[in-house]
């Protein structure tokens, strides 16, 4: 429910700037000369999303049987640093430091000490991203982002002797993703303003299993991929 209100929120502040922006009637050009440059530096805030994409070694297809994930949000905090390839596409890194926590329900437990297991997670988060930007229309210009990234959970606990039979979920300290996302750049007076709505999808699992190759929390499962979407907002 979180990520969706997120996700009505992203699309009502673009769609609100975007309308406000063409139908005006000022067509003086803002910083005109901004991406002209070569390098380009900011930093961003804004709100993530996290998620699990679980998959099973025996697929039963009964969705009580199911891990259920109550995610929250979450906060993001970070620096950009652009390098303009042409007209229309540029390169991105974006380092961040990302705060998040997810809460997994296992089923066929009585216990609520043994049925939920709260995971936080701090994500020192790199994306690398190619930006395909439009022309600029008056003072604004839209665009899509698509890369890969890669994150260390700096809450990570792998090397952990204790597991899920001592309450302890583990996951790994590194993951992969791939990226797509797009945004609108508004040009403002002095800076240049994005707001952007962003996917990330892992491509490695960042599952530890229980000891116990029969353990009722991990003995299941043959993969656990984070997903989330990321809702930011920069200032260059």
């Amino acid at each position: 429910m979180m990520r969706h209100v997120i996700l009505i929120i992203g699309f009502l502040l673009l769609g609100q700037s975007s309308y406000a922006q063409l139908f005006s009637k000022e067509r003086l050009a803002n910083i005109e000369n901004f991406d002209k440059r070569f390098l380009s530096w900011g930093y961003y805030l804004g709100f993530n999303s996290y998620d699990f994409k679980f998959e099973y070694n025996d697929e039963t297809g009964d969705q009580s049987t199911d891990i259920q994930v109550e995610g929250q949000a979450g906060f993001n905090v970070g620096l950009i640093g652009d390098m303009r390839v042409n007209r229309y596409i540029n390169l991105r890194l974006e380092p961040g430091l990302y705060f998040t926590q997810r809460n997994l329900r296992f089923p066929n437990f009585i216990e609520e000490r043994d049925a939920l297991r709260e995971v936080k997670s701090t994500y020192i988060h790199v994306p690398l991203l190619v930006k395909f930007s439009t022309k600029r229309l008056n003072n604004f210009k839209p665009f899509i982002v698509a890369g890969v990234s890669s994150s260390i959970n700096l809450s990570s606990n792998e090397k952990n002797p204790e597991d899920n039979n001592e309450g302890q979920f583990r996951m790994t300290r590194s993951t992969s993703y791939f990226e797509l996302g797009f945004g609108i750049d508004f040009y403002l007076y002095y800076f240049k303003f994005t707001p952007s709505i962003r996917g990330v999808f892992a491509t490695s699992n960042e599952l530890v299993p229980d000891d116990d190759p029969n353990s009722p929390w991990t003995s299941n499962i043959s993969s656990l991929g984070p997903r989330g979407i990321f809702i930011n907002f920069t200032f260059q």
